[in-house]
C-alpha cells in the first residue's frame, strides 16, 4: 500500500486545486451577461474564381486515353498496375498511362514535375486516382 501513497497524495492535491479554483470563480464566468458571441460563416471568404462542375462521365472507356494517378503511398503503384491491366484487357483499343507522384503532401503542380504533370493531364480523356491505403 505504500507504493500508492504518492498517487493518493497527487489526487488529493488535484482535488484541492479544482475546489479552490472553482471557489474563487476561476473555472466559470462570474457574469455571463457580458459575454458576446459572433456567428461566423463556415465557408469563410468567398473564392473569386467561379465554380465549375465536374466533367461529364465518359460513355465508355473504349478508344479513350485513361490516366492513372498514383500517389506516394506504398500500394498506389501496385493498384495502378493491376487496374491498367484490367482496363487494357477489357478495352484493348484504350491507352492507359500511369503517373507516379513521389512527393509527400505536396500539390503535384507545385513540384519540379509540374509542367510534365499538366501536359499529362491535358493528354488524357479521364483520370483515375490511386490513393494506395
Amino acid at each position: 500500500m505504500h507504493r500508492f501513497r504518492f498517487l493518493r497524495m497527487m489526487g488529493i492535491f488535484v482535488m484541492l486545486a479544482v475546489f479552490s479554483l472553482s471557489f474563487y470563480g476561476m473555472l466559470y464566468a462570474k457574469d455571463s451577461s457580458t459575454i458576446k458571441y459572433e456567428a461566423l460563416s463556415p465557408w469563410g471568404e468567398a473564392d473569386p474564381k467561379p465554380l465549375k462542375g465536374i466533367s461529364t462521365r465518359l460513355d465508355s472507356l473504349s478508344g479513350k486515353k485513361i490516366g492513372l494517378f498514383a500517389n506516394y503511398k506504398r500500394a498506389a503503384i501496385p493498384i495502378a498496375i493491376s487496374l491498367k491491366q484490367r482496363i487494357e484487357s477489357a478495352y484493348p483499343d484504350s491507352q492507359v498511362s500511369i503517373y507516379n507522384s513521389d512527393k509527400w503532401n505536396v500539390i503535384e503542380i507545385e513540384t519540379e514535375k509540374g509542367e510534365t504533370f499538366k501536359k499529362w493531364v491535358e493528354g488524357n480523356d479521364a483520370i483515375i486516382l490511386m490513393v494506395g491505403d
